[in-house]
């Protein structure tokens, strides 16, 4: 088959991200802001994903988001729509809605983290102009998980991820679940689940399923729908492509995608389409350790809290998608788990192309409620798996409130409806205690313990945190804590290695993150991660980098800063740790070789890459304090190297953008990163100075301005106003002088009805 077949049909999708008005609290506003003549004009003009209130990046109080606003829209529906069903699609608003069309209530939605959708139909004005009115209810309520305890994160408010309306024949595809199987095997198979709605009978109607590399379709197959009789609501029909062939599966060194197009034809006519991606891959949790495709991989990973400074969760594609860059490609982890609560489907799509596996869990921390929020638990659990079963990254359905006490009826509920909804995936249940029931199919712990974690009491068994708020630790911090934070990452992930028990190993945590008063620092962060909370790297954020192949990365990473009060004989840490995956060493202080290294493989043998540990840099006291010189070698050659500055001078500012070009749609971002460093570009941890910020052009400015560094380092983004342009951001430290940063933004595409 040469071509891919039209994959529309008469279902129309239009992105709703722009064009709000948004006020809010509530209890200030005039009465009547859910009726469509309410005179809006003072609302602030505001994009989708949106935050209902910007804060600092940490010291503030977390009440200043807990409240009722209003989002408003106008739009129009073409006339030549009347006769499909219209529905408004919410990825995630937190934490309740209530949703109004035209004056009328179409119901609430309770919950932050899953996606819920509104019929529009009944109450629409075919051709002319729609009122859309949206109170959202940011207070942590309760009567709605993740709350009715204490947690360890904030949830922030807003419409924070995307909307769309979504036109649709009578009757019309709802779902999709593209269920791989025998993929070890020669003749893989694809079995296409399909959920049929509407009314009107299957009589002349059936189903195809098309299966597509790229523009290349693979291997059709089609079902009568007719002739299966009464449609069951909520069954799927189920479309068989047998026989495959040669297919490319999926992996994390090659995560082959493939595309599934499902078309409900009329004779010749195609009613709907619904398309979706796919990979082929088997994914096992085993006595013997976690098998992809039947290979042995012992998981190194991080958890992920899916918040950022000034906006909480409320960043579009583009910045959701580079935390699973960085944890990818940058921290090298091959696995992260969605802490504590389904995220962004863009991070989530991210994951699958990047070959990075993902353990997702529904929201919750250590409460559980009355039986009306579990309840909503249980549907939280049908949702997440319903909206990401087709992700080849996810391996594992978490089914459990994290650390929460064993509830034997309700997670007896919540495992049987993961495996009624997809057999194709294991469950995992996290807990924080050893003789918890399992009810699930993999034990997953958080344990602790810094220096040895308690053996596996499980056949499969998933260590799912450790380190964290054990040991928090800053840029800012004595260089002695700092190797310690090193320390004790590696050791963890070197027992974790050496004992087949294990499947692996997710630390934590991937970023600092905000959080309430009765945890962190006192500043309503907590300091868990290996990176910060703008994403810049701790030294501990080096091991992890260090563990990948040469042939992928050279790494060469100390986890200290050069200075005589931390190296000499005088005081500071001995010895000193640095993570690299080179074979051998060699340090050079003032040009003079010091000392050769080989990894300590007598305390990490079970490593990749154990670090390289020395004390032989003592007795530099009262000598000349002189720039060290590191160089990494490969099979005798040397093939990295990198200087340490001995001069305790701050030399250079950094102004780094994620990228140079965004979409001028008014949500589109990067990160502009802000450092201070030493003539060689490594980082001076106590450099302070307020770099002040001036833009212009068609962008806004997302952190503080001035932006006081905090450990040398600090992060804003650069936001896309709608129209296209060039941003130029001009950054200016007190004593280091000014960067210029440039930032193209292209035309938006249109987002009318297509």
């Amino acid at each position: 088959m040469s071509g891919v077949a039209s994959a529309q049909g008469r279902r129309r999708v239009r992105p709703l991200n722009r064009g709000w008005r948004y006020g809010g609290p509530v209890d200030r506003l005039p009465p009547g802001y859910t009726q469509p003549e309410y005179d809006d004009s003072a609302f602030e003009p505001v994009a989708i994903p949106h935050t209902n209130v910007r804060l600092p990046w940490h010291s503030f109080d977390d009440r200043e988001y807990q409240f009722i606003s209003v989002y408003r829209n106008r739009f129009t529906v073409p006339d030549v729509l009347r006769d499909r069903r219209l529905f408004v699609d919410f990825d995630g608003v937190m934490t309740a809605s209530t949703v109004w069309l035209n004056g009328h209530r179409l119901g609430e939605y309770r919950g932050g983290y899953t996606p819920f959708s509104f019929e529009l139909t009944p109450h629409v004005r075919w051709g002319g102009e729609n009122v859309l009115a949206v109170e959202v209810d940011s207070r942590e309520r309760p009567d709605t998980p993740p709350f009715g305890g204490r947690i360890d994160y904030l949830t922030f408010g807003g419409i924070y991820r995307d909307v769309r309306l979504r036109a649709v024949p009578e009757p019309f595809i709802e779902n999709v679940f593209a269920r791989p199987g025998d993929v070890l095997s020669e003749r893989p198979r694809l079995e296409v689940r399909c959920f049929v709605e509407g009314q009107g009978g299957w009589a002349g109607l059936a189903l195809e399923a098309e299966l597509c590399d790229g523009d290349r379709a693979l291997r059709r197959a089609a079902v009568d729908l007719g002739a299966l009789g009464a449609h069951a609501t909520g069954q799927p029909v189920i479309v068989a492509l047998e026989d495959l062939g040669p297919i490319e599966r999926w992996d994390i060194d090659h995560p082959k995608l493939y595309r599934v197009i499902v078309r409900l034809r009329r004779g010749e006519e195609v009613l709907d389409a619904y398309v979706v991606r796919t990979g082929f891959r088997e994914a096992r949790f085993t006595p013997q350790g976690f098998f992809l495709n039947g290979r042995h991989i012992k998981l190194r990973g991080l958890n992920r809290h899916q918040t950022f400074p000034y906006v909480g969760q409320a960043m579009p594609a583009r910045v959701q998608r580079r935390d699973a860059e960085i944890l990818k490609r940058e921290l090298k982890c091959n696995i992260v788990r969605t802490s504590h609560y389904p995220q962004s489907p863009h991070f989530l799509d991210a994951c699958d192309e990047l070959g990075l596996l993902v353990f997702e869990e529904i929201p919750g921390w250590q409460h559980i409620g009355d039986q009306e929020w579990k309840e909503l638990a249980c549907r939280n659990v049908a949702e997440m798996i319903r909206r990401d079963w087709n992700h080849p990254s996810i391996i594992l359905w978490g089914v459990r409130i994290n650390e929460s006490r064993d509830d034997h009826d309700f997670y007896t509920r919540t495992n049987a409806i993961a495996h009624a909804l997809d057999d194709s995936r294991q469950t995992g249940g996290v807990r924080n205690f050893y003789d918890s029931e399992l009810l699930e199919d993999v034990f997953t712990m958080n344990d602790f313990n810094p220096e040895r974690l308690r053996p596996p009491n499980h056949p499969l068994y998933l260590n799912t945190e450790f380190c964290g708020h054990m040991y928090p630790t800053k840029h800012v911090d004595n260089v002695e804590r700092v190797q310690e934070h090193v320390r004790r990452h590696a050791h963890i992930h070197n027992q974790i290695a050496g004992d087949v028990r294990y499947a692996g190993g997710i630390g934590w945590c991937a970023f600092d993150y905000n959080t309430h008063a009765d945890f962190g620092s006192g500043d309503r962060v907590c300091y868990h991660g290996v990176a910060d909370v703008f994403r810049i790297s701790k030294p501990a954020a080096g091991f992890y980098r260090s563990q990948c192949d040469p042939s992928e990365e050279l790494v060469l990473e100390p986890a200290f800063h050069w200075a005589i009060g931390d190296q000499s004989e005088g005081g500071g840490p001995r010895p000193l740790i640095i993570c690299s995956n080179c074979e051998h060493l060699k340090l050079y202080v003032g040009g003079e070789l010091r000392a050769e290294l080989d990894p300590d493989r007598e305390h990490f043998g079970h490593l990749p890459h154990p670090p390289f540990v020395t004390d032989r840099l003592r007795g530099v006291w009262g000598r000349a304090w002189q720039d060290l010189r590191i160089e990494g070698y490969l099979g005798g050659q040397k093939v990295i190297s990198r200087t340490l500055s001995a001069a305790g001078v701050d030399r250079q500012l950094h102004a780094e953008p994620d990228d140079r070009e965004l979409i001028g749609d008014g949500s589109d971002a990067t990160r502009l990163v802000l450092r201070v460093t030493d003539e060689y570009g490594n980082p001076r941890p106590f450099a302070t100075g307020a770099i002040a910020l001036a833009l212009e052009g068609p962008g806004e400015l997302i952190g503080e301005n001035p932006l006081a560094l905090f450990g040398g380092v600090g992060a804003v983004w650069i936001r896309a106003q709608e129209q296209p342009g060039i941003i130029r951001v001009r950054a200016r430290h007190p004593v280091l002088g000014e960067q210029v940063v440039e930032i193209r933004v292209t035309p938006a595409p249109d987002e009318s009805w297509r």
